[in-house]
């Protein structure tokens, strides 16, 4: 009786069938990674050091006490975020964590429906389902929920910031940037060059307003808020050769030559520049296109280019890999998706048969994701600019998109098969607008 309910009683598109499949599975899926391998937790314990931060803030003990000899995870939060995150200790350890974890899965859920609302897309559509079921399924967000850390909050912070650059609401947007920075640092401070180059100079003051002044009101409160300085920043800019997928992580575990490893950062960095300088040239305007873009460019090669970069920050490049539904999009190829795939997916490349060759794997799969995707996206810019130039298209004002990336493409096409022949059409930049 139940399975004859549920066929249907007029023909399905075939977004509704996914639709109707994709939804029990995003859910369950949800569930499974928030209450059953989150609770669970793992050696790696994020939480901990941010407990035992909060609870010493609390009682006026010192904070800033790590010792980074060792490779368990460590407190480096400023002092901005340990009056911020305070309050966890307010709860005992075991609950505490449990709100932190409900905390930052919301987080990427709200993050995951910004995202939609950002691309036009509705929870009705199918990509809702298929967006959720795809950010549960990657390392960095069941990563961020078993370790127990504060990325879901820093996506959800990025995705409003970037609606609000949009929305040209400036001051908003760098209250966002600022307590995103006052909590985790720069990590996201390499977007305000996208509010920079588009004249948005109103997102500074508060950007910069806002960590400075929660840093004043936090240092008298801190016993030892001068270690953060002396102690824990200089750790900050050091290269770790554990549990860092940046280049100079694997370089110094691999025991990389320094001058080979400086011709690769600067090779990319190289690449990462005149990446940046196309988008701004020819696609600014295509704001939505650009902002997405130019975000993922940024964070990538900085968790790549940097001192640190552990695999899970790659959940910051959730706004670059939803471009794919754009026409104009550098994702859509295959040497894109095996580059998200080395960075993205939770499969583990340790073999009991071929342990040298799997630890390996496992240990550059992320940067060798990151380096791969860096690469594409400069040749895929690269090709459309030297396609460009051949066809006569660098006008000021207009993408190097060819035609057929158009909507107007799809009006041409059904001119032709109407009249039988079709009208000249010039390819113009398209917007993106945000529905948000």
């Amino acid at each position: 009786m139940f399975l004859r309910q549920l066929e249907p009683r007029t023909a399905r598109t075939t977004s509704e069938v996914l639709n109707f499949a994709l939804w029990p599975i995003a859910i369950l899926t949800v569930l499974n990674r928030v209450f059953i391998k989150a609770v669970n937790g793992s050696i790696t314990d994020d939480f901990r050091p941010v407990y035992n931060a909060s609870l010493a803030f609390l009682n006026h003990k010192a904070i800033y006490t790590a010792n980074f000899d060792s490779t368990d995870p460590h407190y480096l939060y400023p002092p901005s975020g340990t009056l911020l995150i305070a309050p966890l200790a307010i709860l005992d350890p075991e609950r505490s964590r449990w709100c932190f974890i409900l905390l930052n899965a919301a987080a990427i859920i709200l993050a995951a429906y910004l995202l939609l609302r950002l691309f036009n897309f509705t929870v009705n559509s199918v990509a809702a389902p298929a967006l959720l079921l795809a950010m549960f399924m990657s390392e960095t967000v069941i990563n961020t929920l078993v370790f127990t850390n504060v990325n879901g909050c820093i996506l959800l912070a990025e995705v409003v910031f970037i609606h609000l650059l949009l929305q040209r609401r400036d001051l908003w947007a760098g209250v966002i940037m600022g307590l995103a920075i006052a909590v985790k640092g720069p990590i996201l401070a390499p977007l305000l060059l996208i509010a920079l180059v588009r004249g948005q100079w109103k997102v500074f003051p508060t950007a910069i307003a806002v960590p400075v002044a929660l840093n004043l009101i936090a240092w008298p409160l801190i016993v030892d808020w001068k270690e953060f300085w002396t102690h824990t920043l200089p750790y900050l800019s050091e290269t770790r050769d554990y549990f860092n997928s940046a280049i100079v992580g694997n370089a110094a575990y691999y025991g990389v030559a320094d001058w080979l490893t400086w011709i690769i950062r600067l090779s990319l960095a190289a690449l990462v520049l005149i990446s940046l300088w196309l988008l701004y040239r020819y696609y600014r305007d295509d704001e939505v296109f650009f902002i997405c873009t130019s975000s993922g460019l940024l964070l990538t090669g900085t968790f790549l280019l940097s001192s640190l970069g552990q695999m899970y920050y790659s959940m910051l490049v959730f706004p670059f890999l939803m471009t794919v539904v754009l026409r104009n999009s550098v994702l859509r190829n295959w040497p894109a998706w095996v580059a998200i795939f080395g960075f993205m997916s939770y499969d583990k490349w340790l073999s009991d048969r071929w342990q040298s060759s799997g630890r390996t794997l496992e240990y550059l799969r992320t940067t060798f994701g990151w380096g791969l995707l860096l690469i594409v996206v400069f040749c895929v810019l690269g090709d459309r600019y030297l396609a460009a130039r051949r066809e006569g298209r660098l006008r000021e004002g207009q993408t190097l998109d060819p035609a057929w990336m158009h909507p107007e493409a799809d009006a041409v096409h059904e001119d032709t098969s109407r009249n039988g022949h079709a009208r000249e059409v010039v390819a113009v930049p398209t917007t993106q607008p945000s529905t948000s």
